[in-house]
């Protein structure tokens, strides 16, 4: 797996991935920003919830649960200090679909937190306390 960043001007930069796919990341004004892409420390939470998320979906459809929709909310506290890595991070699912059970929605995300997430083992061994929820929606 491979990347490359490149500095546009102030606090901006284009990330691509190794699959050829491109991201504008950019800093606040008060950093030289100019508040034209995502910030690199959300790039790290939409990577964890992705991560994860695909693991959630392949689980359960694989438990041949009738899964719709999938979503999850990352909420992350920060250290005061510098540098300011995250110290916790709660991952919310939000799972919809029709008859849904909910021990198996609740081992796919089990399974996805100490197994399968390659981003959330990570940042978990490097200090990060990470917890899960879930919520269930008949659709």
């Amino acid at each position: 797996m491979q990347a490359s960043v490149k500095w546009i001007d102030g606090a901006s930069f284009v990330g691509e991935s190794g699959s050829g796919h491109s991201v504008v990341m950019d800093g606040p004004a008060d950093h030289g920003g100019r508040n034209i892409g995502i910030r690199p420390m959300e790039m790290i939470l939409i990577g964890l919830g992705g991560c994860s998320t695909f693991d959630v979906i392949s689980i359960l459809q694989k438990s041949r649960q009738d899964v719709h929709d999938c979503r999850v909310e990352v909420q992350a506290e920060r250290a005061d200090a510098v540098p300011a890595v995250f110290t916790k991070i709660n991952l919310h699912f939000v799972v919809s679909g029709a008859g849904l059970k909910e021990n198996h929605v609740k081992r796919a995300v089990e399974l996805s937190a100490e197994k399968y997430c390659s981003a959330s083992i990570m940042l978990e061994k490097a200090g990060v306390e990470i917890t899960h929820s879930y919520v269930i929606e008949e659709k």
